[in-house]
């Protein structure tokens, strides 16, 4: 019998040292929220400085800086919604993932972010916004908006078996029966809601999580919940310079010759732009002329999209109650970043797409004390495709072979550089004169101290290619030929980009400098034109003009 027992008493202890190596081994993951706010630019949250930080919008995404690290270079890769989540998927740039543009499809063998998560030993959901067409099937669990969703009372659709089979229509010869319900209340505080539920009562508890908690806002129409009407209204939001003299940035590509395509490319605030610009969108009177019309769009604009950011950093409160209340707040790796950056008036230029810094600078802000000091800020050059390859790091994987970005998780430990990283970042925006912002397509090299773009003037669809007649403004002008350029913009003399300096002999250097980089770039990141002859053409063309 004492044999016996000291035999079951060896089984027990080796039972329960099992037990704690496998919680041991668990607790060495950290659990991982990753929070994206469509539009959500650096000038909208408070941390960063911008001339809207006094208006004090984003307290709760502050702390995430000022209890962790803030980068101060970050970029997309391309400044649309679509191709920039499958960047951030993929890890890689649209040219090999497949999605350039808003028609872009990422199928469920491509949604790599997840399925290497699984791999690690995650339990996985996305909440929110998805926006990539095919359902995102990779994660155990989805609860999202089809296609952009709506501001008020939003649907949503799961992989749960709960709701309405619905047929919803995601794209131009794609629909879809899903499970779908429909929620009362405004879209941040539902997707919140459902977040906070799968948090609570639907992850496998046994495994770390990693939770895609992507919010609708504060994507144009800037529909905010009622609760805000009231926030800003006596406020006077302030003007950036370059609303008003915009004189000295772009070129013939962004303003046609002699300034003849000012009233067509590039969406603005005021009457410039007859086709599409702010004062519509905000029921302005269109007879009153500038600049008061302007004047008003603006502030309406400002007022409308800003009580979208304060009902964002509302709800992640909520959820930084919920992971305090719970014990998780420290052992999870919060980030919080928008999809791309987002032009609030700058350059008498509303939505994104643009090279220009405030649509290509992404937010990005990483707390998680056991690895991260607080109020670091960081230097380092980042892009979105190095998001997916830096959760999986801090997840304990390693990097795939097919994904193109790397981690920055050694920026996340010291706020510095690792010996060898890279000094510039490349941009490509695919679609030209598109959705009436009809912005020219371009891409282009960014580095600490300057920015070279090149706009070549043609849609990659070659449809797109072969009428080149204005007639009425029609409502889709990817057939209009818009003019050739280079700009080149010196970001420490010039950080506004409020002078193109492209021709100037004092920086010919530097062009070719850029140049060499930027093709080997297009080259390794397999971004080149070998397959657009016509795109081929124009760079040819171009290139050392």
């Amino acid at each position: 019998m004492k044999q016996l027992f000291l035999a079951l008493a060896f089984v027990a202890l080796n039972l329960s040292s099992c037990t704690t190596s496998e919680k041991e081994t668990a607790s060495k993951q950290p659990n991982i929220i990753y929070i994206m706010a469509d539009d959500h630019t650096t000038q909208g949250i408070g941390v960063y400085g911008s001339r809207l930080a006094a208006l004090n919008p984003t307290p709760t995404i502050d702390r995430i800086a000022k209890e962790g690290i803030l980068f101060e270079n970050a970029f997309c890769t391309n400044s649309i919604c679509t191709p920039s989540r499958a960047t951030i998927m993929t890890g890689q740039y649209g040219q090999v993932n497949g999605v350039k543009d808003l028609g872009g499809i990422l199928p469920v063998d491509r949604q790599y972010l997840a399925h290497e998560m699984k791999k690690l030993g995650y339990t996985t959901a996305i909440v929110g916004k998805w926006h990539l067409k095919d359902a995102p099937d990779a994660f155990d669990y989805y609860n999202v908006l089809p296609g952009q969703g709506d501001y008020h009372n939003p649907t949503l659709y799961t992989n749960e078996e709960i709701g309405d089979k619905r047929e919803i229509r995601f794209e131009k010869g794609l629909v879809r029966t899903v499970n779908a319900t429909t929620y009362e209340g405004h879209s941040s505080d539902v997707i919140t809601d459902k977040s906070l539920e799968w948090l609570d009562s639907k992850r496998d508890k046994s495994k770390p999580f990693f939770l895609m908690h992507h919010f609708k806002a504060p994507h144009d129409f800037f529909e905010h919940a009622k609760r805000y009407n009231e926030y800003l209204a006596d406020v006077e939001i302030p003007e950036p310079a370059s609303l008003w003299d915009n004189t000295g940035n772009g070129s013939v590509a962004t303003r046609g010759y002699n300034d003849s395509m000012m009233d067509t490319i590039g969406s603005s605030v005021g009457h410039r732009n007859i086709i599409r610009n702010m004062g519509m969108h905000m029921n302005i009177d269109p007879t009153i002329p500038d600049p008061e019309y302007k004047k008003l769009a603006y502030q309406e604009y400002l007022k409308r999209y800003l009580r979208c950011v304060k009902g964002v950093d509302d709800n992640v409160k909520r959820l930084f109650d919920y992971l305090e209340k719970n014990n998780l707040m420290d052992n999870t790796v919060i980030m919080y970043t928008g999809d791309q950056g987002f032009m609030l008036g700058e350059h008498d230029y509303i939505d994104k797409r643009w090279m220009y810094e405030e649509s290509m600078r992404m937010p990005f802000l990483v707390r998680y004390p056991k690895m991260i000091k607080a109020g670091t800020k960081a230097t380092a050059i980042i892009n979105n495709t190095d998001f997916a390859p830096t959760i999986i790091d801090l997840a304990g994987g390693k990097t795939p072979e097919y994904m193109q970005g790397e981690s920055f998780k050694d920026v996340l430990t010291t706020g510095e550089e690792p010996e060898g990283w890279r000094q510039e970042t490349y941009y490509r925006y695919w679609m030209h004169m598109a959705h009436k912002h009809s912005n020219p397509a371009h891409f282009g090299i960014r580095t600490k101290e300057f920015k070279l773009i090149f706009f070549y003037a043609r849609d990659y669809k070659k449809r797109n290619n072969k009428a080149q007649k204005w007639a009425n403004h029609p409502s889709s002008l990817s057939f209009v030929k818009t003019p050739v350029a280079w700009e080149l913009y010196d970001l420490k003399n010039d950080p506004k980009e409020m002078n193109n300096i492209y021709g100037d002999p004092h920086y010919a250097a530097v062009v070719k400098e850029l140049k060499t980089k930027l093709k080997a770039m297009r080259s390794e990141f397999k971004e080149d034109d070998t397959v657009y002859p016509e795109i081929q053409e124009s760079i040819d063309l171009y290139w050392d003009k």
